[in-house]
């Protein structure tokens, strides 16, 4: 098996009146392509919960109180050559200090031939 990682799934959570604005701020910058289709997303509702300390800067909430936020779960498909590109569109239009932010290694199925 030869593994050559070409894509990721980046994943966000984002509360809900802010997942139009980081979709179509990742999707300008080449996220979210796949085929012949571009703008390809998922949604996933959620509940963000956290507790900001005495340093941060919380858009919602107050800081030393559990905050449970209704969010959405944005994941597409980044080429892995555009990973930091992506990652800063997404820090740029988030509304959040610390977003939370995964990254997948995609695999394909010529990885297994």
């Amino acid at each position: 098996m030869n593994i050559d990682v070409k894509k990721v799934n980046i994943c966000v959570a984002v509360p809900k009146d802010f997942v139009d604005k980081v979709r179509n701020a990742v999707c300008k910058v080449g996220a979210g392509k796949i085929g012949d289709y571009s703008f390809c997303s998922s949604e996933v509702e959620c509940v963000g919960t956290f507790i900001p300390n005495k340093s941060a800067q919380p858009f919602i909430g107050n800081k030393g109180e559990l905050e449970k936020v209704d969010e959405i779960k944005l994941d597409f498909i980044c080429d892995a050559g555009n990973i930091k590109n992506v990652l800063k569109e997404i820090r740029r239009v988030h509304p959040y200090e610390e977003p939370v932010i995964t990254i997948f290694p995609l695999l394909s199925e010529k990885d297994f031939e």
